[in-house]
């Protein structure tokens, strides 16, 4: 398997998060949850019905999720816990993470991890708390360099190397 931009979206939106004070579960969701809402992007937000091409899909029912900023970017939280964020009323959870980004990794995403807390550690803080900024000097810059890296890490994972 390959260590995709998709999963590097992913760890390098939960290590901004992190160090810009979420807890760890809450981190991961959020950097789960950015993934997913700039693949869309990405894509137009197509199959969501009756959307216009620059609106997110909707929320399934707004009255009952909070809103959360991390700095200039908006995300939603699943009704009663505002630890987890949400897109179409469904939370990403630290296990979601776990089997949607992590498992990728062939067991070695925590020197992934540790890689991605490094590097964001090398921006201040007005960088990260910016989305824009996160996006242009954050993690475009590197994504296919990380990418290429942690498939490498994954692949030289003992586990990945017994299956061959």
């Amino acid at each position: 398997m390959t260590v995709g931009r998709f999963q590097v979206m992913a760890t390098l939106q939960a290590a901004r998060a992190f160090e810009l004070g979420l807890p760890m579960e809450s981190a991961l969701s959020w950097g789960l949850n950015r993934a997913i809402f700039y693949a869309a992007a990405k894509r137009g937000f197509k199959g969501t019905s009756g959307v216009s091409r620059t609106t997110p899909p909707s929320r399934s029912n707004p009255s009952t999720s909070g809103e959360y900023h991390l700095g200039d970017e908006k995300a939603y939280t699943q009704p009663g816990n505002d630890k987890l964020f949400e897109i179409g009323g469904k939370p990403q959870t630290k296990e979601d993470f776990e089997r949607q980004i992590a498992a990728r990794f062939g067991g070695r995403f925590q020197s992934a991890w540790d890689d991605a807390l490094d590097y964001v550690r090398h921006f201040d803080r007005n960088t990260l708390l910016s989305g824009g900024e996160f996006f242009a000097s954050v993690y475009r810059p590197k994504r296919d360099e990380f990418a290429a890296k942690w498939t490498e890490l994954a692949a030289s994972s003992p586990s990945r190397r017994k299956r061959k």
